[in-house]
């Protein structure tokens, strides 16, 4: 599990735990009296969903389904969340109003220096915000919280594409899959091949990008392609391209924080639920059930909002380094 103290554990000693520990408590309130300070309201919602997700990079850790026995159900598993975003976003359909939470969640990855099975999020939604408002927020939250040597010179907004550019001299947007596939293997230690673009897109991302963003400041990066938009709205650039009105904000090269436009069409959902299967298909992964009471949710309207998730044990680590 990721040290949430914010050091190695091997060379802890019982007054610096205690130390971090301390720091780890005055953050987390500091975050909370951010959210108070705002009016936006603290919510709690369920580890266990009926359901898992359909997104083709996460899998849902599934537990037996202990009411099997006791009730009239033929459902033997249930799924440790992998975010509380569908629970929150049915509390935003019944009304809520802007909510936030800080919640265990689960996603069964390879554990690394990075990733745990288990992990504490921070998510919220701003009802009535666009994406430029939560890069506000988050930029606000972020001066509360973080290092003043960190926030020193503001926050760098950078488009994928010009992130591409200025690191790798090209334009992702113009180049054929081939053409991405042929400049990942001059680049990258890789002998597969793959016809899906965006798989040459994230591993150049991941491998010459990523480890490069947000050491002079923290860095929002925005506009990325319409088919890595998840769950975002999509629009136009300047240039014209369809791109997704999502953020991922990083900070001395570690992914903090992935931020949306949130989409609210009930039958757009259901389009982006169905390409995710057919990519799991594709993948040799199996297909997933949808979130029933997600999209019951949905019918009912889920209102025009922005949310994002952030990983609290990432920040506690940048925060107390």
């Amino acid at each position: 599990m990721i040290d949430t103290t914010g050091a190695n554990p091997a060379a802890l000693t019982a007054k610096n735990v205690k130390q971090r520990l301390g720091k780890r408590a005055k953050i987390l309130a500091a975050i909370r009296h951010y959210f108070d300070q705002q009016q936006v309201l603290e919510v709690d919602t369920p580890l266990l969903s009926d359901y898992p997700v359909t997104d083709p990079q996460l899998d849902n850790i599934k537990v037996e389904n202990p009411t099997v026995n006791y009730q009239s159900t033929s459902q033997p598993w249930l799924y440790l969340t992998t975010s509380p975003e569908y629970a929150m976003k049915q509390l935003l359909s019944l009304g809520s109003g802007s909510i936030y939470q800080i919640s265990k969640s689960f996603r069964q990855d390879a554990p690394g220096p990075k990733h745990s099975i288990e992990f504490t999020l921070l998510e919220w939604y701003r009802v009535g915000f666009k994406i430029t408002d939560l890069i506000d927020d988050v930029t606000a939250l972020l001066m509360a919280l973080m290092p003043s040597s960190l926030m020193a010179n503001g926050v760098e907004i950078l488009s994928y594409r010009e992130a591409f550019l200025r690191h790798l001299s090209i334009d992702p947007f113009s180049l054929t899959t081939k053409q991405l596939e042929d400049f990942a293997h001059q680049n990258i230690d890789c002998d597969f091949t793959d016809q899906d673009k965006d798989i040459w897109l994230d591993l150049l991302m991941s491998h010459c990008i990523e480890p490069n963003l947000g050491h002079q400041a923290p860095c929002f990066l925005i506009d990325y392609p319409a088919s890595q938009a998840a769950l975002a709205k999509i629009t136009h650039d300047e240039q014209g391209d369809l791109v997704a009105k999502r953020f991922e904000l990083y900070i001395e090269g570690i992914e903090l924080a992935n931020g949306y436009e949130e989409l609210t069409d009930h039958d757009q959902h259901i389009d982006r639920f169905e390409q995710d299967n057919q990519r799991r298909y594709e993948l040799d992964l199996p297909t997933q059930a949808v979130d029933q009471h997600f999209l019951k949710a949905l019918k009912s309207g889920l209102p025009e909002c922005a949310g994002v998730a952030l990983g609290v044990d990432r920040l506690l680590l940048l925060a107390v380094s």
